[in-house]
């Protein structure tokens, strides 16, 4: 194996593998957060008391979960193009219509990530207890400081292990954008072993990069995790 084409020289890859780490991070970040914004309204339609609601939630967890992701990003990308061709007509507009990559593979990702955030989310909600919440009641707080004192924190350092999780799974995902020519990290290694015939050094130097990532933010949420117990350990002794 040739390691002089990792270099940062003329004939190295190393600054556009950096550069594609750079925008798995983007990607999986911003799709994390959308996911979590998804997953939360779906958790709270779930056990919201609206039949539509909880039907709508429903629909969309057993959907997304059951189908590939890979699934998902062909039709939220080739699917809505053709919709926005459709619509472009319609306004009088015969000229092709191209998405980006970046915000429909945002987008594609982060639904998925939603579907998992979602049931991990309603799990923490559920794990909150009773007692609680019946306390604050006897206290005299209102439904939203109750929500924000109580059910809230409580969720989310009940759900902060399975949101790690989820996170992982994100990070992951990222790797299928590579299919619609978005260029992070597993597409800048296709493209550097086709360019000097070295798949193996590529993908191998692909996938320490993806278990660096996967370290350092596994890390930061053992951290945080340690963070939201350290009151009920102290609590408990």
């Amino acid at each position: 194996m040739n390691f002089d084409l990792l270099g940062f020289g003329a004939k190295g890859w190393g600054l556009q593998l950096l550069q594609g780490m750079g925008m798995t991070v983007l990607v999986a970040v911003s799709a994390y957060v959308l996911g979590l914004v998804l997953g939360g309204a779906a958790a709270a339609c779930k056990l919201s008391g609206h039949r539509g609601g909880r039907v709508a939630a429903d629909a969309y967890t057993t959907i997304v979960r059951g189908v590939p992701s890979l699934l998902v990003i062909y039709l939220l990308f080739f699917g809505g193009a053709s919709a926005a061709a459709w619509v472009a007509n319609l306004l009088g507009f015969n000229g092709p219509v191209e998405l980006s990559a970046l915000p429909v593979g945002i987008l594609a990702v982060g639904t998925v990530s939603g579907a998992y955030s979602a049931e991990v989310l309603r799990g923490g909600a559920l794990a909150v207890p009773q007692g609680q919440l019946e306390a604050a009641k006897a206290l005299g707080m209102g439904r939203w400081l109750t929500f924000s004192r109580i059910h809230l924190p409580q969720t989310l350092r009940y759900a902060l292990p399975g949101l790690g999780n989820v996170w992982q799974l994100t990070l992951k995902d990222t790797s299928l954008v590579s299919v619609v020519a978005l260029v992070e990290l597993m597409r800048v290694a296709y493209l550097a072993q086709g360019a000097t015939r070295q798949p193996f050094l590529f993908f191998t130097t692909a996938g320490v990069l993806y278990l660096v990532l996967a370290g350092v933010s596994g890390r930061l949420f053992a951290w945080a995790e340690a963070r939201t117990t350290r009151g009920v350990r102290r609590a408990a002794r």
